[in-house]
């Protein structure tokens, strides 16, 4: 930690990054992790594990709509996209010989390079889908993409991490089943802040993950029909039927399963308050820097934006010097996503949506979570204007330099 560092003393508005850890699932966490044993074990001591394992898959099933046999538990948002991603395209090419890969041009680099990856070393063919101005996938795009050649997989995230937006995929969903079509979902960014019901979505894939909704890091889940088909990534033990091997850990499973059980039971009352709050901060936002550009869709209902996202571009700011900025003055936010945090490029979301590259390079996300309060909102709206006016003036200098 960093010296005179105090969490408490600080404003932290990256929860789409990561979220704190709930009390029930630490305290789910360390009554596991006290027991002993290895889940695939057959002693009393691995069944016990085994039992525990077993019961949090059938919660998360439950909770999700879902059957517990589709939960194949993994290490996170990340292992389950590719695991999709790969694992569908593999096993579509082998059956079909299908070699089409289709996803929006604003998934998440979890999605975005397992794809690029498919097409320099496994000979894939892309087809990146446009998006409007508000960054939701076009559907015509996509029935177009599904009357050309045979795909393989395609991949459209539930919620836009940077922007907010929320796609039309159970849209998607029924129009890739129409043909015959493998259809993945990242829902990382949905799961707790919209209604999700997996059983009447009708994706073959979904991605969630334990850290953004108040579990530990480490663990997630890829929700696939255990009828479709998946080439394994990882090999080896033989766990979670085949599709991933690796030593179950039962310790973050159980407080991940506490963790969504929070979750979604709490939707609906923690929407009603983050929307309350994002508004306040979008309107706080126009009214101290009148020329900032809210980005994303405006609208208030649960199918046109995540609850606690507020995605925004300040003209003539670097995004990274006014992040720092606000993080001198007590203020934790971010540029886009933490996994491209640090990395001097212009969004990949905003340029898919046609903005320019000066633009895409001076955006914000501030993201709120039930933790978050009005208190919080206020101390963003009083340090933004001087950050706003520091970081345009050293534009300014920048460019009398160059």
């Amino acid at each position: 930690m960093e010296p005179g560092f105090s969490a408490e003393a600080r404003v932290y508005l990256d929860h789409a990054a990561t979220t704190p850890m709930i009390g029930q699932a630490q305290e789910a966490w360390l009554s596991v992790a006290r027991q002993v044993g290895n889940p695939s074990s057959l002693h009393a001591a691995g069944r016990r594990q085994r039992q525990i394992v077993e019961e949090s898959r059938e919660s998360i099933a439950e909770l999700l709509g879902t059957r517990p046999s589709a939960v194949v538990f993994t290490s996170g948002g990340t292992e389950s996209d590719n695991l999709a991603i790969k694992g569908m395209y593999w096993e579509s090419r082998r059956i079909t010989g299908a070699s089409v890969v289709a996803a929006s041009a604003i998934e998440h680099h979890a999605v975005l390079d397992p794809v690029e990856w498919l097409a320099q070393d496994q000979g894939a063919s892309v087809e990146w889908l446009p998006v409007d101005d508000f960054g939701r996938v076009r559907l015509d795009a996509l029935a177009d993409v599904l009357a050309g050649p045979p795909v393989a997989v395609c991949s459209i995230m539930w919620a836009n991490n940077e922007i907010g937006t929320v796609q039309p995929v159970t849209e998607a969903a029924a129009m890739c089943r129409a043909a015959g079509v493998p259809f993945h979902t990242d829902a990382v960014q949905a799961l707790g802040h919209l209604p999700m019901n997996l059983g009447e979505l009708g994706a073959d894939a979904v991605t969630v993950s334990s850290h953004k909704i108040g579990g530990p890091f480490g663990v997630g889940a890829l929700i696939v029909d255990p009828g479709s088909g998946l080439t394994p990534v990882l090999h080896g033990g033989g766990q979670e039927r085949d599709v991933r091997s690796g030593t179950l850990d039962a310790p973050a499973i159980a407080a991940f399963a506490v963790a969504v059980r929070h979750a979604v039971e709490g939707q609906r009352d923690r929407a009603r308050h983050l929307i309350a709050l994002r508004e306040r901060l979008m309107a706080g936002i126009e009214s101290a820097v009148p020329d900032a550009r809210i980005n994303g869709d405006r609208g208030t209902s649960p199918d046109a934006r995540l609850p606690g996202n507020v995605h925004v571009s300040f003209p003539g700011c670097e995004g990274d010097l006014l992040l720092m900025l606000l993080d001198a003055a007590g203020i934790d936010c971010s540029t886009g996503s933490a996994c491209t945090a640090g990395i001097p490029e212009p969004s990949h979301v905003l340029l898919a949506m046609g903005r320019d590259e000066a633009q895409a390079r001076s955006s914000l996300r501030f993201s709120l979570s039930e933790s978050s309060s009005q208190g919080d909102v206020d101390a963003v709206l009083a340090a933004l204007p001087s950050a706003v006016e520091r970081a345009r003036r050293a534009g300014v200098m920048d460019a009398q330099v160059v």
